[in-house]
């Protein structure tokens, strides 16, 4: 089953298996993550090429669900991203395996190939992190150079974050209502919130409070 929220990737994929791998038969495609959960529950496919960027949305929070919705399944997860941390969170989730969008494609193939044989795709860098990170996860957290600047954040602005995080791509008007708070007010603090993570945008935003899990804040 193929995840890509790209029309002309899936297609291109979609007969790149057809045409190169006779052994192998894309079952579906989906191009969000509500369609992917649902689908794979249904079709129960074998090997699931996940991208990790839907429209915006990360997949990564769904990874347990479509594991589990669809037992036996292997994800291998295929990113434009070169965003270490993020490709390794991939993994510690359940991933078996990680290929760029800019291999060639006899090494998708054999990728997927490889991962459907019960074996990991992943270079010895990343397998050593990914191995370092389960075997001492506070030391892992602790060399993360990030959370010096989420420490700098308020209380209300965690909560933003938090509230980005989890709620994707709702609208200022929507946030400021949660958080009883004027939009005006809320665009003062998604500037400051900007200038004190590095990002520039609600997206970035979203892509960093996902990846260090400030979805979890409990504010």
């Amino acid at each position: 089953m193929l995840v890509d929220d790209h029309k002309t990737l899936l297609w291109g994929l979609g007969k790149l298996i057809e045409s190169e791998a006779s052994h192998m038969i894309v079952v579906g495609t989906a191009r969000d993550c509500d369609s992917a959960l649902a689908m794979a529950s249904e079709l129960l496919p074998d090997v699931i090429l996940l991208d990790i960027d839907l429209g915006g949305t990360c997949s990564l929070d769904i990874m347990p669900r479509l594991l589990q919705g669809c037992n036996g399944a292997r994800v291998l997860v295929l990113s434009g991203t070169r965003d270490r941390e993020l490709l390794d969170r991939a993994v510690m989730l359940g991933a078996r395996g990680v290929v760029s969008k800019d291999e060639p494609a006899e090494t998708v193939l054999k990728a997927i190939e490889k991962v459907h044989g019960g074996e990991l795709w992943l270079d010895g860098v990343m397998l050593s992190r990914v191995f370092e990170a389960m075997r001492n996860p506070q030391a892992s957290r602790r060399q993360d150079p990030e959370l010096d600047k989420i420490a700098q954040l308020t209380a209300k602005e965690r909560r933003i974050c938090s509230l980005i995080a989890t709620g994707g791509g709702a609208v200022n008007k929507a946030l400021a209502q949660q958080l009883f708070i004027s939009e005006h007010t809320l665009r003062n603090h998604l500037t400051a919130i900007y200038h004190k993570l590095g990002v520039s945008n609600r997206l970035d935003l979203y892509v960093f409070a996902t990846k260090h899990r400030l979805d979890q804040a409990d504010l």
